[in-house]
């Protein structure tokens, strides 16, 4: 376990915020989450925090919690889960015990914002030893549909593990590393589950959903069947097992406030064979399931 905070005799890994300025404010609100420190207490609200699965959709986040809540008996038969955010309409949040459940929207600005302000909470509430776990949908390469993938590490357009951003106007290269030990748990369960295929691999992270996915059905394409076949089959041999878009803002944000991360997305197609999904929406709807049995599977929570 990496260096933390040592606290009676053991070592807790705290939650890292590299910002002097949070320091000279008497209130810090957390818009988007419509949280604040003044306004609510947030040790007590969120300082038993342990785990934190975050996803794309409101829903999907709120049936993750009553999933976890009767899987793990957390809570009492048909208990309602309020959300926490509902004051404000860009993200949904609940809680069960010591699990978190925060929908982030979609693409790396709405997954940065989310986090953000996670990582602020976190921070707030004096939460330690927290496990971040990002469950979703992607497209696969050369993987049958609904195959699950943990990510081994986050790579960019150029199958590069790395976050640039534009900062005051200048590139800022982050490291988009992952814990390699929380990866082996997850694909361990996945397989002791034997319910379905989970595998490990390099996960791409892009800007858009279809041009930068190579997709051949946006509103513009400007390259041919062939050139998107060439550029996959790259993908494919620079360890790229499927294509999202939230992954590498979410590895390099969880790396530098030292939270052990993981990232667990189904695979609804093989982008090989085509660009839009027609399975049956019951048939998308178990694939999308399947993410949050491996989490709960890992008999960490």
């Amino acid at each position: 376990m990496p260096l933390g905070e040592e606290k009676n005799g053991a070592c807790d890994r705290s939650i890292y915020v590299n910002n002097p300025h949070l320091d000279s404010m008497t209130d810090d609100i957390l818009y988007h989450f419509n949280l604040g420190t003044s306004t609510h207490d947030l040790p007590a609200m969120f300082g038993d925090v342990k785990f934190v699965c975050v996803g794309g959709s409101p829903w999907r986040m709120k049936s993750f919690t009553e999933y976890i809540a009767k899987e793990l008996k957390l809570s009492e038969p048909n208990a309602d889960y309020p959300n926490i955010c509902a004051g404000t309409d860009r993200y949904a949040m609940y809680k069960v015990g010591p699990v978190l459940s925060v929908s982030h929207g979609m693409g790396i600005p709405s997954i940065s914002i989310m986090l953000h302000e996670l990582i602020k909470l976190l921070y707030h509430a004096r939460c330690t030893d927290v496990t971040v776990v990002r469950i979703g949908t992607s497209g696969g390469i050369g993987l049958k549909p609904g195959t699950v993938v943990v990510t081994k590490q986050s790579v960019d357009s150029m199958f590069q593990p790395r976050l640039e951003q534009i900062i005051l106007g200048k590139p800022v290269v982050r490291s988009t590393e992952l814990d390699g030990e929380l990866a082996e748990e997850l694909l361990q369960c996945g397989k002791d589950l034997a319910e379905f295929e989970t595998v490990v691999g390099n996960t791409m992270c892009t800007l858009d959903f279809y041009e930068g996915q190579a997709r051949l059905d946006g509103a513009f394409c400007s390259y041919s069947e062939e050139d998107k076949q060439s550029y996959l089959a790259e993908a494919y041999a620079a360890g790229v097992r499927n294509i999202e878009m939230e992954s590498s803002v979410f590895a390099a944000m969880c790396k530098l406030s030292n939270l052990r991360a993981a990232v667990v997305c189904v695979a609804l197609l093989d982008r090989l064979k085509g660009d839009q999904l027609t399975s049956s929406h019951d048939v998308l709807n178990n694939y999308q399931q399947r993410p949050q049995k491996n989490k709960t599977n890992t008999g960490k929570t």
